[in-house]
């Protein structure tokens, strides 16, 4: 047992028709720290974060011209180093900033933006912007990793399943509380959905439609089982502030040694939607978005775990650079994107963009297209190739020291 490691025991577990697996033998399975053995937690902020007073270049007075009132004052903001500052609230950053162990992209975006949620997000979803695709990116990417369908290969933890995730081959695991982590069904249906071949009859194994059924059902069942023994079992002393917003079941799982390699969690409800108000709000956002992110990434050092996992934080679009009448901002297009944990060497990424060559609606204008970064945790971290992923060849930038 100790010549493999966890996703090839896994494997072989799934090939062999073993339902439920022991915790207590995933254990004492060591992570081998391979690309096949790597994790992405990607981590979506809904709403439109504003970049420019997240990570603020305080050292431009374009900045505090366009913005008088909802600018950052630099005593105020977290010192990153002699031209940028970070958001009051972003001390969870901060501290992995210092360490060495947050990279900052900047300038993230495409051409021909869109300002609605609804449409821009579904291109970063799918990573095909101004066009459409009905499946995720990282739905695409869990089909380059396994061509057939795996053991839990995508975990989606929130009340809807996202665009990111969809599958040609696989079937995400979509859940909330994983307390009560089941299947979805009416009353009426209940026992039909809790009903399993456990063995292939001969007209199931005729039957195409019904054996998908049948597998769909077992897989859901399993899961679920391994996801409510994974929170049982996780007990944890790291503080993941106020709204670990999800992460703590993420660490769960992969303390539990789920196979899964691909997680999608999101601060929900367009929280980032800041027209109105917005320096209090914003500061209070990423406040607890950071200080989970933070959280998420020392408690999975304490697991021994924190070298298989990197984490990528987005949004669908920045804000509009002059600050509103109702001293909010308005939907925009380039920003800021993060990525840490493991492998990452902390750092500015990318071209800042020009605070005074602004478009025609005074926006940003796009230094690194956001498929760079997805081409880089899909290719640097995960060592798969990118181009059938993305649909294209994207620049993979050297955010990875491995």
């Amino acid at each position: 047992m100790a010549d493999i490691n966890r996703r090839q025991f896994l494997k072989q577990a799934a090939t062999a028709g073993v339902v439920a697996i022991s915790p207590g033998v995933l254990a004492n399975v060591s992570p081998a720290g391979r690309d096949d053995d790597r994790i992405l937690v990607v981590v979506e902020l809904s709403g439109g974060n504003d970049g420019l007073n997240s990570v603020v270049p305080f050292r431009d007075d374009a900045y505090y011209r366009l913005r008088p009132t909802i600018g950052i004052k630099p005593d105020k903001l977290l010192a990153m180093d002699d031209d940028w500052g970070l958001n009051p609230g972003m001390l969870g950053f901060k501290r992995l900033w210092d360490s060495g162990e947050l990279a900052v992209i900047h300038g993230c975006g495409y051409d021909d933006p869109s300002f609605s949620h609804f449409t821009s997000m579904a291109y970063w979803h799918t990573a095909a912007p101004n066009s459409g695709n009905e499946y995720g990116w990282m739905g695409r990417l869990a089909d380059e990793m396994a061509s057939t369908p795996a053991v839990n290969p995508i975990i989606n933890i929130g009340n809807t399943q996202s665009l990111a995730v969809n599958s040609r081959k696989h079937t995400p695991v979509v859940f909330d509380d994983p307390a009560r982590f089941q299947r979805s069904g009416f009353a009426a249906s209940t026992d039909m959905l809790a009903h399993i071949d456990m063995e292939e009859t001969a007209a199931a194994s005729k039957n195409p439609a019904r054996r998908f059924l049948n597998n769909v059902a077992k897989s859901a069942n399993t899961s679920s089982a391994l996801v409510q023994e994974a929170w049982q079992s996780y007990q944890s002393p790291v503080d993941y502030g106020i709204f670990p917003m999800d992460l703590n079941k993420v660490a769960a799982c992969i303390d539990h040694g789920l196979p899964t390699q691909l997680y999608h969690v999101a601060f929900r409800n367009n929280a980032f939607d800041t027209h109105v108000q917005q320096p209090a709000l914003h500061t209070r956002l990423l406040s607890y978005a950071c200080d989970a992110i933070h959280g998420f990434v020392r408690d999975l050092q304490r697991l021994g775990q924190g070298e298989r996992v990197s984490v990528l934080v987005y949004s669908e679009f920045g804000r509009r650079v002059p600050e509103n009448a109702n001293l909010g901002t308005d939907h925009g297009t380039a920003n800021v994107m993060f990525m840490t944990g493991g492998g990452v060497k902390g750092g500015h990424y990318g071209k800042p963009p020009s605070l005074t060559d602004l478009t025609e609606g005074e926006n940003l204008k796009h230094t690194v297209d956001f498929r760079s970064v997805y081409a880089t945790a899909i290719s640097g971290w995960l060592g798969q190739d990118a181009a059938p992923v993305l649909n294209g060849n994207f620049d993979v930038l050297p955010i990875y020291q491995l």
